[in-house]
């Protein structure tokens, strides 16, 4: 990331007035002041990483951001020359997680790996004492993927039409799980109720594992969960799988179809994970870290496995591009859960 030399704005009138004689020292001091700040910050970026990387994850171990947080932090401190510690903080819609990042020395030595809900989403639905978009900026997309609709194997439904049937006949009798409150994974069920005409009743979860623990179990029917954590399960009969949220099927379930196909194009949704850090880490850092990440990204292997646990590699935007997204999904999310009458618990 380059950074511009700052000049002091001029008025027009200011312009055109004859020349002070201090108004040169003066140009000359402001010049100064900003190439000392822009050597302190290049200074800062050469002595960075002076210690182990941690990777704060926003959800709990094994569910899908600790997997992708694994699966690249290990690369990435090898090209930052240092340690990785991967140290997953479930809870509180992901707060907790945010929380400690906040805490933690603002240096690029603790950064966070989370699903972009943590801004689009999350602050819609529960209340956070955090501004999640001022505590957060996006390094680099990660990789992004879809949902599952999946369900206990006992269910009877063995479509998504038999489902929604089944489900008008027993109207606020079926609960279906998200990995968190907030997220992605609950909106969906919102959607599905609004586009189906039925009332299935959240029940939020600390992630992934304990969710499909419960599905699997037969304690909660039906749940929206990333295709990563769900697929193994999928394959091994543990749980089934009514639709995916991606624009075409997944190579991976070749044989479950997508929402659209079945006539629910408002439930076509990608989320993507994300690593980030505070915005107040020296830029000459954050663009060392980006760098960083998007060369992991760019290897053969860590592309493969990301495809191979049912994910897209994440495309290469710019953090105020991806800054610029993220608030117009927030302004999408809370326009659709405006039009359902859904308030923030």
């Amino acid at each position: 990331m380059t950074m511009a030399t700052p000049t002091p704005a001029v008025s027009t009138a200011a312009a055109a007035a004859p020349s002070s004689p201090r108004r040169p020292a003066r140009r000359a001091l402001l010049a100064a002041s900003a190439l000392a700040l822009l050597g302190a910050g290049s200074a800062r970026a050469q002595g960075f990483p002076a210690k182990p990387i941690r990777i704060i994850v926003a959800g709990p171990a094994g569910g899908s951001a600790d997997v992708i947080a694994r699966l690249v932090g290990e690369p990435l401190a090898r090209e930052l020359g240092q340690a990785a510690i991967v140290d997953p903080k479930p809870g509180a819609a992901g707060a907790l997680a945010v929380g400690d990042l906040v805490q933690a020395p603002h240096d690029g030595h603790t950064l966070l790996v989370g699903v972009n809900s943590l801004v689009s989403e999350i602050p819609h639905i529960v209340k956070l004492r955090l501004d999640m978009a001022r505590e957060l900026r996006p390094l680099a997309e990660l990789a992004r993927g879809g949902l599952v609709l999946v369900a206990t194997p006992g269910l009877p439904p063995r479509t998504l039409a038999e489902l929604i049937a089944y489900a008008k006949a027993r109207p606020g009798q079926l609960n279906v799980a998200s990995y968190s409150p907030g997220t992605l994974s609950h909106v969906m069920g919102l959607l599905l109720n609004q586009a189906a005409g039925i009332d299935l009743a959240h029940v939020g979860y600390k992630g992934s594992t304990p969710a499909l623990t419960d599905v699997m179990g037969g304690h909660v029917p039906l749940m929206f969960d990333g295709i990563a954590t769900s697929l193994p399960l999928i394959k091994a009969g543990k749980i089934k799988a009514y639709a995916i949220s991606t624009p075409r099927r997944s190579p991976l379930l070749p044989d479950v179809p997508t929402f659209t196909e079945l006539g629910y194009p408002k439930l076509e949704a990608l989320g993507w994970m994300g690593l980030w850090c505070p915005p107040d880490v020296p830029a000459p850092v954050q663009s060392r870290v980006r760098e960083a990440a998007l060369k992991v990204l760019a290897q053969g292997p860590v592309r493969e496995r990301l495809l191979e646990l049912g994910f897209e590699v994440g495309t290469p935007r710019s953090s105020d591009e991806m800054t610029a997204g993220l608030k117009a999904d927030f302004e999408r999310v809370g326009a659709v859960l405006k039009s359902i009458g859904f308030k923030a618990e």
